[in-house]
């Protein structure tokens, strides 16, 4: 069991590799717009692939979707490949006001970000007691619902 203030930006997106790289059966993302995550690079990417191909899933809730839309082809694609365990939404607008961001691995796992413009937050390693109640606030942002995120364009 492990806690870790992170200070810094390079020490935050280290904190999120080793994070990915611990995943096995589930990984929860909320975040602004996960610019910053850098989950489509060749260190992170693999783990996601691995943790869906293994059967685990993905979920990632956002603020804004956009950036994802736009600039990370690869990452709808996997998404798209995994539909049955993967998926990503954008939040609906009453929770735009949510400043913190939170990556929660199988449960016992998670970088906590406490406001969306620092990089300030704290590293759980094998904390399952204190990761409950993020799990369940996780659990409600996404049923709060929102809209779905697709790698493919409806169109007429």
């Amino acid at each position: 069991m492990a806690r870790e203030l992170i200070t810094t930006w390079s020490d935050y997106q280290a904190a999120v590799e080793r994070l990915l790289a611990m995943a096995d059966r589930e990984i929860l993302i909320y975040d602004e717009d996960i610019g910053g995550l850098r989950l489509d690079v060749p260190l992170n990417f693999p783990h996601l692939q691995r943790t869906l191909k293994d059967g685990g899933r993905l979920h990632i809730a956002l603020r804004n979707a956009d950036l994802l839309r736009q600039r990370h082809p690869q990452l709808l694609n996997l998404l798209s490949l995994f539909s049955h365990r993967a998926a990503a939404q954008q939040t609906p607008e009453h929770l735009n006001h949510l400043r913190d961001n939170m990556i929660l691995i199988d449960g016992k796992h998670g970088l906590i970000r406490f406001d969306r413009d620092q990089p300030r937050s704290k590293l759980l390693v094998d904390e399952i007691e204190e990761m409950r109640p993020y799990a369940m606030r996780f659990a409600e942002i996404w049923s709060a619902g929102g809209d779905p995120v697709s790698s493919t364009t409806l169109g007429l």
